[in-house]
């Protein structure tokens, strides 16, 4: 891998408002941001390493539990470089609204 971020966003999915352009470039800005942080211990850079995922769902009846994380990881992994993806879900901090982006309370009215 390089230190410049190879990323194609023309086949990614997503319901965001933002342009595809601006999305393409925060999508490579964060990612050679990621290649820049080393972990001596490794020694490697952390983006190199593969991706490690903490997310929670809001609450855990979530009917859709089972296959969030998967889908997730699976998402994740056909990004070209990503290494071994690891989704793990947790329960604290607990979800709530105001982990909402501007754009997801728009589209659910949760003003």
């Amino acid at each position: 891998m390089t230190d410049t971020a190879e990323i194609k966003t023309s086949n990614m999915k997503t319901n965001s408002a933002l342009p595809p352009e601006e999305t393409e470039r925060l999508t490579g800005d964060i990612v050679a941001a990621l290649k820049t942080v080393f972990d001596p211990e490794i020694p490697a850079y952390i983006y190199d390493r593969g991706v490690d995922v903490v997310m929670t769902l809001t609450t855990p009846n979530c009917p859709a539990a089972g296959e969030l994380p998967t889908m997730v990881e699976n998402a994740i992994a056909s990004v070209p470089g990503v290494g071994v993806v690891n989704v793990n879900l947790v329960w604290e901090p607990a979800w709530s609204p105001d982990r909402m982006s501007d754009e997801a309370r728009l589209v659910l009215n949760m003003w």
